[in-house]
């Protein structure tokens, strides 16, 4: 039986503390936040669970693991804390605000020989994990480019942009499908509420083989959209996550140029127009699924799917997004 502490009982937190409780082989045994409410709250729904203010309790008590989902300057000194008492941590995303903070945490789990997982949630729904196959399969042909729209009203953060909060689903995405890092990036982004934090903002990542991304991300849209387009020689495919049942839809569409021609007059793009696919895809809570993975790795001692490289290679694109945005939109590499 692992025993499990949550630090941070706001917006987050309850889901972790909901799918860590309804696993017969983890026992939740403590909750910490700053907000008594929060904490209240969590002690009427669960009735067992310890709560506190303060989160060293948890820290220095006898449990096996830590998950954490607090603000996103909080993650690294609270990994810190945790991994030193030998616990197994769990960071919501981002891992952490730099990639040197991602670094060390990563060798202090290694040095402590403690698992270190970031919650990277989208690689653990049955959609994404189709369109893996899919694209695996070649069923579009050579990718061309992939646009991904992740926009709402709110909720606005006060200690972080729209890109380092809403971006790093679209990348942990890309990251996993596409099996490969982008060589550079472009990022433009403006601020209309808070003249510090941009409330939306575009990243564009170019990858090898001429593939291209978009990600725009907006906390000022008056709907709620999570859509993904991939773009295809052979087909096509959409990813609405909004959508309740048929998510992913592949289209049989395409365009191709005649092999030969003898002079501009014959020149005819040729337009493809075919059935559209709805694959089935199987159920489960996407956060379920990541937590229960979490709690399997530390039981079998096997390697986490979003481990520590996982949440460095996205914080590192969200540090070159940065550089771009804050110096006009040119191109940076990524380190």
């Amino acid at each position: 039986m692992l025993r499990v502490g949550v630090i941070g009982a706001g917006y987050w937190g309850p889901n972790l503390i909901r799918n860590f409780n309804l696993m017969n082989d983890v026992e939740v045994a403590c909750v910490a936040d700053l907000d008594t409410s929060r904490l209240a709250h969590m002690k009427k729904l669960y009735r067992d669970i310890h709560v506190t203010t303060d989160h060293r309790e948890l820290i220095d008590s006898s449990l096996d693991v830590v998950a954490i989902a607090t603000p996103v300057h909080t993650h690294y000194p609270l990994a810190v804390e945790a991994l030193n008492a030998n616990k197994h941590v769990f960071v919501e995303k981002p891992l952490a605000a730099s990639s040197r903070q991602c670094e060390e945490l990563m060798e202090l789990s290694i040095r402590h020989r403690c698992k270190l997982m970031v919650g990277h949630t989208f690689v653990y729904t049955s959609a994404v994990k189709k369109m893996r196959d899919i694209i695996d399969s070649g069923q579009l042909g050579e990718l061309y480019y992939i646009n991904s729209q992740r926009l709402n009203l709110g909720l606005f953060q006060k200690d972080i942009n729209v890109i380092w909060d809403l971006a790093p689903h679209d990348i942990s995405i890309l990251l996993h499908l596409l099996g490969e890092d982008p060589v550079s990036v472009t990022a433009v982004g403006m601020s209309h509420l808070d003249p510090a934090i941009e409330d939306v903002a575009t990243i564009t990542l170019f990858f090898d083989k001429r593939v291209i991304a978009f990600i725009q991300s907006s906390w000022l849209d008056p709907d709620k959209v999570r859509r993904m387009t991939f773009v295809g020689s052979h087909k096509m495919m959409v990813y609405d996550d909004i959508e309740p049942t048929s998510k992913i839809r592949i289209y049989d569409k395409s365009v191709e140029k005649p092999n030969y021609y003898d002079n501009f007059a014959e020149f005819a793009y040729s337009y493809k127009y075919g059935d559209i696919t709805i694959p089935q895809l199987e159920g489960g809570e996407p956060v379920h699924n990541e937590l229960r993975h979490f709690v399997d790795c530390i039981v079998n001692d096997t390697p986490c799917a979003s481990d520590g490289q996982a949440g460095l290679r996205v914080v590192k694109i969200l540090e070159a997004a940065m550089q771009s945005l804050n110096s006009g939109g040119r191109r940076v590499a990524v380190n």
